[in-house]
């Protein structure tokens, strides 16, 4: 059978969905269906953002639980879902012929009324099972196809309209690398009561919990994320990493 265009087109966008969002393994992109609440109800999460197409139609990524729950459990504090999104979302706007306003995470019951009438579902494949989906709607591969042959002229932009969308390609995770972490260098702990405490005075020694020679932890926001052994670096002490943990590993 020929594939119609809106099927191409909504194809093509589910493959460079495929390229950016985040997962263990590369990600293929499968044969688009009927989209329903049955089918979004399969997974964890999700995100919406509309298109700068004639009618702001729109469309969104789903994601399973190993990324929602990798963004929940990251050194740097519950990750946003929308922001980690964002490339993909970016990424299937350009493949539709347009780019997209800021991604929103919403619940998966409200993603039906999101979209707004009946869609398309792409699964995103990861291992032969499905580790995400992107969601198209009808009004979009319609415009999107109508952009493509020259029906519709592209929304018109203004200046800063067009720099706001220049920016909107770089939004991310990689937005969250200017944010200040508190970094902490642990060589070990003890407990004292109050007694002992009071009874401190300058010259005491404290037994820690860590023989000596053992590596010192390096804690950020509070969580263990590595160890590593103290050095002098200008007169300095810092800590050179010689093991980063996974989550299995922190306990």
């Amino acid at each position: 059978m020929t594939t119609t265009l809106p099927e191409s087109v909504t194809s093509a966008a589910a493959e460079a969905v495929a390229a950016v969002l985040p997962a263990p393994t590369q990600l293929v992109a499968g044969a688009p269906v009927v989209g329903d609440a049955a089918a979004v109800a399969e997974y964890a999460g999700a995100a919406v953002a509309e298109l700068l197409l004639p009618g702001a139609p729109r469309v969104a990524v789903l994601v399973g639980a190993e990324l929602v729950e990798a963004l929940a459990a990251s050194p740097m504090g519950g990750l946003d879902l929308a922001a980690a999104t964002q490339p993909a979302l970016d990424a299937a706007a350009a493949a539709l012929g347009a780019s997209c306003g800021t991604a929103r995470e919403v619940s998966l019951d409200q993603v039906g009324a999101e979209i707004g009438g009946s869609f398309a579902l792409v699964p995103l494949l990861g291992g032969g099972t499905p580790a995400g989906a992107l969601l198209v709607s009808d009004a979009a591969t319609a415009s999107a196809a109508a952009v493509e042959s020259g029906g519709v002229p592209p929304v018109l932009q203004s200046p800063a309209m067009g720099s706001a969308q220049g920016m909107a390609a770089s939004r991310g995770i990689e937005m969250l690398h200017g944010v200040d972490m508190e970094v902490t260098v642990e060589l070990g702990r003890t407990h004292l009561t109050v007694r002992e405490l009071l009874a401190l005075s300058p010259g005491a020694v404290l037994e820690l919990d860590r023989a000596a020679g053992s590596p010192a932890d390096l804690l950020v926001n509070g969580r263990l994320i590595a160890r590593g052994e103290v050095v002098v670096v200008d007169e300095n002490f810092g800590l050179r990493v010689t093991e980063i943990l996974d989550e299995t590993a922190v306990g």
